[in-house]
């Protein structure tokens, strides 16, 4: 699948004038569940896919996934000079007082470290892992204006932050006339709604694009676990059924995680498609949202994500997944009573 055939599936970057592919390469597999050989495989899979934009981290494999990443670009000039890399900083590197966070002190060293393990000079989109209570957000905003100003960085974004913490960041550069944010990575999927409270309304506001990490729940949306059938095997949670917020018990007794699959299942068989390929298109129609990002172990798994591209749901679809994963909130501030408070008739009257 060539680039051109894939020309409906590139979106600007939130706010910016740079243009990535609706699904962002994620590379937390590199160096872990997927050696060298095969995540090269995989970039290249990527990018025969269409795919423009890849997302990693300093901390994901201790730096060994910007180095995989690094070499594949000096090895392939040609086409890295068409992609957009994205990094992130503020989760350890070392064992010292300094070596975390997002002060002036730990970024300087952080971003000049994943330009070092990619091999470039210039990072396209460089992103807060998550909020420091510690530092003042001005001093980190201030150092991610002055990398642009400096050419290392050509946008910044967040990642994990909440609505409050994305509104107070945008505010504070346009206050002093700093570079604005242009994305923020929240978790975000059929079975992880939360964030549509706040966190969508704040971007929206902002102009911020939203770039979902885990749009598959962990793999719950794959299709491949059945209900108070315990995983086994080669799978995240058959590997670790107590995977953090993944973990097999607590979404196996929620008679919503399965309203939800078997909802996902009905229209994957309808499309001849696969579960994932129903809840990436699903996600990928959703407010805000400039890109998913795609986590993978192998090529083949990569492929049938990408598959999404290619699909496309009917409104009546995508009501129907809406509905059954509605999160569940109180009437006040953010269940249906609450909402219908936000807004007026314009012409008055009860």
């Amino acid at each position: 699948m060539s680039t051109a055939q894939n020309s409906a599936a590139y979106r600007p970057l939130g706010r910016s004038g740079a243009v990535v592919f609706e699904h962002a390469l994620g590379t937390m597999t590199f160096g872990a569940e997927a050696d060298e050989a095969t995540s090269h495989a995989i970039i290249d899979a990527y990018i025969e896919g269409g795919g423009n934009f890849i997302d990693t981290a300093d901390v994901y494999s201790s730096g060994s996934s910007e180095e995989i990443i690094g070499r594949w670009l000096t090895a392939h000039p040609a086409e890295a000079a068409q992609l957009v890399i994205a990094t992130k900083g503020r989760f350890p590197m070392g064992e010292g007082p300094n070596d975390l966070g997002t002060s002036r002190r730990h970024l300087r060293t952080a971003l000049d470290d994943s330009l070092r393990r990619l091999g470039v000079e210039h990072i396209d989109l460089y992103q807060m892992h998550a909020w420091d209570a510690i530092t003042p957000l001005d001093e980190t905003v201030r150092f991610l204006d002055d990398a642009i100003t400096q050419g290392k960085i050509g946008y910044y974004g967040f990642s994990n932050f909440t609505g409050w913490q994305l509104t107070k960041a945008t505010s504070l550069a346009e206050r002093h006339g700093w570079n604005l944010p242009v994305t923020l990575q929240p978790q975000y999927s059929l079975l992880v709604r939360g964030i549509e409270h706040e966190i969508v309304p704040a971007a929206l506001d902002a102009g911020v694009g939203l770039l979902p990490w885990s749009p598959l729940g962990g793999g719950w949306l794959s299709g491949k676990y059945r209900r108070d059938v315990a995983p086994t095997g080669t799978t995240r949670l058959g590997e670790n059924p107590d995977r953090g917020m993944e973990a097999w018990e607590k979404r196996n007794a929620d008679p919503r995680t399965w309203q939800i699959i078997d909802t996902l299942t009905g229209i994957a068989e309808a499309h001849e498609a696969s579960p994932s390929q129903v809840a990436l298109a699903w996600l990928t129609a959703q407010p805000a949202v400039s890109s998913v990002i795609l986590g993978a172990r192998s090529v083949e798994q990569l492929r049938d994500n990408m598959g999404a591209i290619a699909l496309e749901l009917d409104a009546t679809e995508i009501e129907s997944l809406t509905a059954v994963s509605t999160p569940r909130t109180e009437d006040y501030p953010y269940g249906a009573p609450g909402v219908a408070q936000r807004h007026r008739k314009i012409g008055g009257g009860r």
